[in-house]
């Protein structure tokens, strides 16, 4: 047995999590039934990332802030100013590719239980809110704003505290680490799960009407991804930008595929980032940050299903109010997180530009939880790869400015 464990052992987290997802598929195929226990691998691995992340990012961006030394560089301006653009220009490709494969939809029922945010000022209100969250409330709610916030107050107060206190909060940030190393290594087993539960309990049935929307939704976060995201990095390294791309879908992207959470994807971020040997003090605050802020794939999605809307009611939409459109769901999408049911809840605010009723808005939301099967898998795997995307290549830039090779071959 144990040789069976080492030999498992040597082979990468890659493989390992391709070989469940295809047992997680046969099940699912051959006893959708009988074998659900199985789905429990995948609650678990969920749920124990979940326990974990928001642990990991106080420990971890409080011990980097409280052991920074002044004159160490960080980044974090050419990451956010990244974050920002890559979500604008996510937000532009769904306005064109809307423009340029116009589709409608079948309204259905707004679903039971969801109120969408008034204004683009209740959003940001959301996010002020839950800045000054209390800290062990923020914790048990996985309020990622309020945790980086009491995370930055912390350790700027920790700075001029005694070496042995920082070392013990340094170490507890270690001891996390470990933890979320042991958690990952059980991906293949959650992942295994998770595609055998979203087979055999949901199919893809509920997919075949709204065929081409789905097509446009994902053929975006597809351009964002493979073209979009690559040519942000190429200007910012000025190489090849593709080897590292695919470095960051692969190993980050497929887990935020089946997790469908970019909260529950923080740890895995954080070891992509450890394994291409970056900063730790420029990415134990980067991905927090990125999972709150950095929504591409969110962007996408509001402008599309708005856009959508506006052609199923055959709305006449200029191609500057549409742009408009771009810069809202740009915003819309850096407060998703902060808003209850993500994305798609923000689709109303969005409808309002155009003076789309909230009865109407609502119904579209209904529609977005029907594709929601894929579409939420393909989003949040774009936003979460385009964290540790992005924190690499603001890297990246500093060593070629320092004339340190930079061979992304290697690490691709």
């Amino acid at each position: 047995m144990k040789q069976i464990l080492d030999k498992w052992n040597q082979v990468s987290l890659v493989k390992q999590i391709v070989i469940g997802l295809v047992v997680g598929v046969i099940l699912a195929l051959t006893i959708p039934q009988a074998g659900q226990p199985v789905a429990l691998l995948g609650s678990l691995f969920v749920g124990a990332l979940k326990a974990v992340a928001p642990v990991l990012v106080l420990f971890l961006v409080m011990a980097a802030i409280a052991q920074h030394e002044s004159g160490q560089r960080t980044n974090m301006k050419t990451i956010i100013a990244l974050y920002l653009i890559g979500t604008f220009l996510a937000g532009l490709t769904g306005v064109v590719a809307s423009f340029l494969f116009p589709v409608g939809f079948t309204l259905v029922d707004s679903p039971e239980g969801f109120t969408a945010p008034g204004g683009v000022s209740e959003v940001l209100q959301t996010l002020l809110l839950n800045v000054v969250d209390n800290p062990v409330h923020a914790i048990a709610n996985a309020n990622y704003i309020g945790i980086l916030a009491w995370a930055l107050l912390l350790g700027f107060a920790l700075r001029s505290a005694p070496v042995t206190t920082k070392t013990m909060i340094s170490n507890l940030s270690d001891a996390i680490s470990k933890i979320v190393g042991w958690v990952i290594k059980f991906a293949p087993l959650g992942i295994l799960g998770l595609v055998y539960e979203s087979i055999s309990t949901n199919g893809l049935s509920a997919l075949v009407s709204y065929g081409k929307l789905l097509g446009v939704l994902l053929g975006c976060m597809a351009f964002v991804a493979f073209v979009i995201n690559p040519l942000i990095v190429f200007m910012t390294i000025k190489q090849n930008p593709y080897p590292l791309v695919f470095r960051c879908v692969k190993e980050s992207g497929i887990t935020a595929f089946f997790t469908r959470s970019s909260a529950a994807n923080i740890p895995v971020n954080m070891k992509v980032c450890e394994n291409l040997g970056l900063n730790k003090d420029s990415y134990s605050v980067s991905i927090p940050l990125g999972a709150t802020i950095n929504m591409a794939g969110a962007a996408v999605t509001i402008s599309v299903l708005t856009l959508a809307t506006v052609h199923t009611l055959g709305i006449e939409v200029d191609f500057l109010t549409a742009l408009i459109l771009s810069v809202l769901a740009a915003v819309c999408a850096c407060g998703a997180s902060g808003v209850a049911g993500g994305s798609l809840l923000l689709i109303p605010l969005a409808c309002s530009l155009f003076g789309i009723p909230n009865e109407i808005a609502m119904q579209v939301v209904g529609v977005g939880f029907i594709i929601g099967i894929l579409q939420d898998s393909f989003e949040t795997a774009l936003n979460s790869s385009t964290d540790a995307l992005f924190t690499a290549a603001a890297e990246f830039k500093e060593w070629r400015k320092e004339g340190k090779e930079i061979h992304l071959r290697k690490i691709g």
